[in-house]
Parts: C-alpha cells; sequence; structure tokens
C-alpha cells in the first residue's frame, strides 16, 4: 500500500507559543500576578525600540504617499484591528487630519468596532469599497501573528493596485508569506496568556502606530515646534489648550489669543496663521487649505506673498 502523505504544519507564530514563565499562572496570588504581567509588559518597549529602523522607513513611505496625494490605510481584525482604528481616528482631533489622508480598514466593518466579529478574520476585503487603496497608497497590515487571512488579503489586493504594502507583526517570518514590500517586526514573544495577544502585542501595536502616526504628521508640518497648532478647540480643555499653544507659539496675550480664536471660528491652524502674519482669517484659511492644513507652509507662504507685495510697490513708488 503506498504511504500516507505526511501532514506538515506550519511552525506556530511567537505570540501563539506558550509562556514558561507563566504556567503556574492560575495558582498565583493577585500581586504576584499582576508583577508577572507587568515584568513581561516591560519588555515591550524594547522590542518596539528594536523595530524603530523599519519603523522609520515605514514614516518614509508614508510620507511619500501622503506627498504624491495619495493615503495611507490600515487594515486590522480584532484587537489589533482596533488599535489602528483608534490611532487613525485620534488623529483629527490631534492634528485635523481625516480619513483623506489616514483611514483604517477594521474586518467585520463598523460593528466590530464595539463588539467582536471574530469570523470577520477569516474574510477578505470588500472588493468595492470606495475608499479600497489605489497606486501611490501605503497600505499597512496589523496582526500579531501574521497571518491573519483578511490582513493577507487586503495586502495582495493593495500590492495589485499597485500600492506600497507593509505589515506590521510579532514574527519574522510572516512577510514572505504575505508579500509585504516592508515588514515591522514587533518581537514581543509569547504571551502571559497564551495566545492573548491583546497584551505584549497589543501594547506594542500601539506603540508602534503611534510612533508612526506622531512621526508621520511631525514630518508632513502638521505641528509648530512641539505644539498640536492644528488640534480640534471644540470643548473647555481644548479651546484653553489651544489659547496657551497660540500664546506660545506667537508671542502674544492670552487676551489676544482668544479674541483671534473667536474670530477663526476655535479653527487653531487659522488663527495661528492670522497671529503670525497679520492675514485675515479668510486668507489665513485659504492659505492652509491650499498647502494641505500644513500651518508653517501656510505662513511662509503668506510671508512670501508679503514680500512679493513689498517689493512691486516699493517698485512702483520708484516709476
Amino acid at each position: 500500500m503506498p504511504a500516507e502523505p505526511r501532514t506538515v504544519r506550519a511552525a506556530l507564530p511567537p505570540t501563539e507559543a506558550r509562556h514558561p514563565l507563566s504556567t503556574a499562572l492560575d495558582d498565583l496570588d493577585t500581586l504576584p500576578l499582576l508583577e508577572l504581567i507587568n515584568d513581561q509588559d516591560a519588555t515591550v518597549p524594547g522590542a518596539v525600540r528594536a523595530a524603530l529602523p523599519q519603523l522609520a522607513a515605514l514614516v518614509e513611505a508614508g510620507l511619500a504617499a501622503l506627498r504624491g496625494g495619495g493615503r495611507v490605510h490600515y487594515y486590522g481584525a480584532g484587537a489589533g484591528g482596533r488599535i489602528a482604528l483608534g490611532d487613525a481616528l485620534e488623529l483629527g482631533p490631534t492634528y485635523g487630519v481625516g480619513p483623506e489622508a489616514v483611514l483604517a480598514h477594521l474586518a467585520g466593518g463598523p460593528a466590530a468596532a464595539t463588539g467582536a466579529v471574530e469570523a470577520a478574520e477569516d474574510g477578505a476585503p470588500d472588493p468595492v469599497d470606495p475608499d479600497r487603496p489605489v497606486a501611490g497608497d501605503l497600505v499597512i497590515g496589523v496582526t500579531a501573528s501574521g497571518r491573519t487571512p483578511y490582513v493577507a488579503r487586503a495586502l495582495a489586493d493593495a500590492r495589485a493596485a499597485g500600492a506600497v504594502t507593509a505589515l506590521l507583526s510579532g514574527d519574522p517570518a510572516a512577510a514572505a508569506a504575505v508579500h509585504a514590500d516592508l515588514h515591522v517586526v514587533l518581537a514581543t514573544g509569547p504571551e502571559v496568556v497564551t495566545g492573548s495577544t491583546r497584551m505584549k502585542a497589543g501594547t506594542a501595536q500601539k506603540l508602534a502606530l503611534n510612533a508612526f502616526s506622531t512621526a508621520l504628521m511631525v514630518r508632513s508640518g502638521r505641528t509648530w515646534s512641539n505644539l498640536m497648532v492644528a488640534a480640534s478647540a471644540r470643548n473647555g480643555k481644548l479651546r484653553a489648550r489651544a489659547v496657551r499653544t497660540l500664546v506660545t507659539a506667537c508671542g502674544v496675550t492670552t487676551e489676544r489669543a482668544t479674541a483671534c480664536l473667536d474670530a477663526c471660528g476655535d479653527e487653531t491652524a487659522t488663527a495661528l496663521v492670522v497671529l503670525t502674519t497679520g492675514a485675515a482669517p479668510a486668507r489665513a484659511r485659504a492659505a492652509l487649505a491650499a498647502h494641505g492644513g500644513r500651518p508653517f507652509a501656510a505662513v511662509r507662504a503668506l510671508a512670501g506673498a508679503a514680500d512679493a507685495d513689498g517689493a512691486a510697490a516699493a517698485e512702483g513708488a520708484r516709476e
């Protein structure tokens, strides 16, 4: 009789392995249990630090996409997808950037943002999604194992469309299977509770995506020094922060900053441009729109226009 074919089992990703230090987890009292979890959490920043060269390459790819008129897409499922979704959503109130620049796609759609839709991880992105990636975009798959079918299919579709693809995972071997152009490896290893990747892997994803999107926004000109000059001012706390920001950035009094913010409809970036250049709010707003919401670029353009107007006036006076 012919021999039975051998079944080859793929090696588990590191994030699914059993941690040797937590095999007696359910026998621990509360404080030792928390200490074990905390000890393992303390290893995460080192894993992210080791991935910074890869993360820097990812930021450069994101800059290239945005400067070329493209977008950055996150694709994820489960905990990793919700972390990616939260990162993308926070860019609006922090930097004035919405889905026209950075957006997240979550397996299971909007319902998966508030509840588990586990079967969706084995599915595929909507092929007729109006926000699907196109050539010139950057697409980042977020998956601890590096093997989530939804993410793998998203990256394959994105590559076929001509987008640059990247993978954020905890398995150095994952990129070969998924065929990502870039791979950021967050080598956090086994979890205290086996396979619970909302723990160390999720914390690493949070740190890495925060660093990626923050660097992307700073390099894109969305800050003024280390100030959030494009942030929302739509509640009391945010409005007070916006006033402090304008006082610091423009060297004006609190009263003047408050009055300018009022005149600019609580648009912090517009008020900054007005206070810095003396332009009317409408002109400042138009300059920001023309320069992708980047305050320094808008100020530089208006300053250049003022210099040109002054030179023209001087030339006219000599004639």
